[in-house]
């Protein structure tokens, strides 16, 4: 037996080609069995050593096996001799074993390629399933996909997979997010990708497969509460509040109103904007009752004959298209960490510091973290040198979370400053639900799309002192009562129901 694995090794490697492809084939698999034992064990978490282990190692592996036939030919070609001899060339030729092992060799091929074809099975399903994971699509391309990556994981979706939105549920999905997914490290290879990434992404899966799983149209229902804490510019940052009841509303057939009286298929909306850029909209169709269809039409655009309209159906990320990955504006941001208590609001002028520091410009993230430090640390040194050694780490605290605001959304390698991804929900930094609900789109009578406020919804309070104070709207007061007994009522409802 001894003689036969020497007879079959040495057959195997007969040629420098062959050679090549055995030390291939071996280094690789015993490589790729090491790095998946370790990270079994939670030594390697790296996405970079998952690359190499489920994606490089293994193309290594092929290329070694593939190499081994081709070396067997190449000895068969230049000594004109059949392959059945390729093992007992080395012996002699009334050595019995040697010449029955060139007979096996074939037995062995196949015993072999099997073993391969399992082990290249369980590597490719490693791989998918590697893939698959939040961590590979946020770290393998760090510099591209740092900025969604840091977002995603400050988001309302942190717990949720990327490919549960992305790539959806089924065999067609699967190969079409793999395709381009293929694409994708061509260009981050090449740096082929733009900057920053354009938007919107039209690849995504429709929301019905994706969005729905979760956000069933059936689960939209009622009212809820709104509050806007909002920090003036003052020495004492004083605050506001806004208080708004939004009218979810409802998506069923039944019952569809409210903001989500959108997503009912009975009122399905369809439009074509500019550049199909989803911004500016060329028209508007909403579905009638008797099935028909109303356009308005944008009386202010002009399109060149040679532009063609891509008509779309809206649906969830119309209106929620950075329901995970979202950019903060400066002032929101420095508003909602003095109201999580990670900026301290008794610090003179802390709010205008904050936001003096976020909005400048800064070349890089070290000029960022050494800019923002300075803004802040040295204002208190010059204005209140006692108040800068008594409250040493509340100013701390303060430093640390704008520096922190601003790594969440400035990204200088991929140009994404401010303002980069306009947020279509609500109408605050964009034009928002103003795309479609403006006079400038109006059908063939002259009548415009409702901009009635309280379509969506009720204001309670508006820039108060104190939040919860309810406001009669000038010209609204019956309207704005019976919001108020809504309010009141499904506030009660939701008490017992808890």
């Amino acid at each position: 037996m001894r003689r036969m694995y020497l007879a079959f090794v040495r057959g195997v490697s007969a040629t420098r080609t062959s050679r090549i492809g055995v030390v291939l084939v071996t280094s690789s698999l015993l490589t790729m069995i090491a790095l998946e034992l370790l990270r079994i064990a939670g030594v390697l978490t790296n996405a970079y050593i998952g690359l190499i282990t489920y994606m490089g190692l293994p193309a290594v592996f092929l290329v070694g096996l593939v190499l081994i036939p081709v070396g067997w030919r190449i000895w068969s070609k230049r000594t004109g001799r059949p392959l059945r001899e390729l093992l007992s060339r080395r012996f002699a030729e009334n050595d019995l074993e040697a010449q029955q092992a060139g007979s096996r060799l074939i037995k062995t091929v196949l015993a072999l390629t099997l073993i391969n074809v399992v082990f290249l099975t369980v590597v490719s399903l490693r791989m998918l399933h590697f893939m698959d994971q939040a961590s590979f699509c946020g770290t393998a391309c760090h510099k591209v996909m740092n900025p969604e990556w840091t977002t995603y994981q400050q988001s309302p979706h942190a717990r949720v997979s990327c490919v549960d939105c992305h790539v959806g549920e089924g065999v067609q999905a699967a190969v079409d997010a793999k395709l381009n997914g293929m694409w994708q490290i061509i260009s981050a290879t090449f740096h082929l990708y733009e900057k920053p990434i354009p938007t919107p992404v039209r690849n995504l899966r429709p929301a019905r497969e994706t969005c729905e799983k979760c956000h069933w149209p059936e689960m939209f229902l009622g009212n809820r509460t709104l509050n806007i804490h909002h920090y003036e510019l003052d020495g004492n940052s004083t605050p506001k509040y806004t208080t708004l009841v939004m009218k979810v509303g409802a998506g069923t057939e039944s019952m569809a109103q409210g903001i989500h009286w959108h997503v009912a298929a009975k009122n399905e909306v369809q439009y074509a904007s500019v550049g199909d850029e989803r911004e500016e909209m060329i028209w508007v169709d909403a579905r009638q009752p008797d099935g028909s269809y109303r356009r308005f039409r944008n009386t202010t655009v002009e399109l060149p004959r040679s532009e063609r309209e891509v008509v779309r159906t809206m649906d969830c990320v119309d209106c929620h298209n950075r329901a995970t990955h979202i950019y903060e504006q400066p002032e929101p941001a420095v508003d909602r960490r003095i109201q999580l208590g990670l900026i301290d609001r008794s610090l003179p002028f802390i709010k205008e510091r904050a936001l003096g520091a976020l909005i400048a410009n800064y070349p890089s993230r070290e000029k960022a973290m050494a800019g923002t430090d300075a803004h802040i640390r040295n204002f208190y040194r010059a204005k209140y040198p006692a108040l800068s050694a008594s409250r040493a780490a509340a100013i701390d605290s303060a430093v640390a979370a704008v520096q922190a605001v601003w790594a969440r959304n400035i990204h200088p390698y991929m140009r994404i400053t401010w303002g980069s991804y306009a947020n279509h929900l609500g109408h605050r930094s964009t034009p928002g639900c103003f795309r479609c609900h403006n006079p400038n789109l109006v059908d063939d009578s002259g009548h415009s799309i409702s901009m009635d406020c309280t379509l969506c919804h009720s204001i309670l309070a508006n820039e108060e002192d104190e939040p919860y104070k309810y406001l009669f709207a000038a010209g609204d007061s019956v309207q704005g009562a019976r919001d108020m007994q809504e309010y009141l009522r499904d506030e009660f409802w939701r008490s017992t129901r808890e």
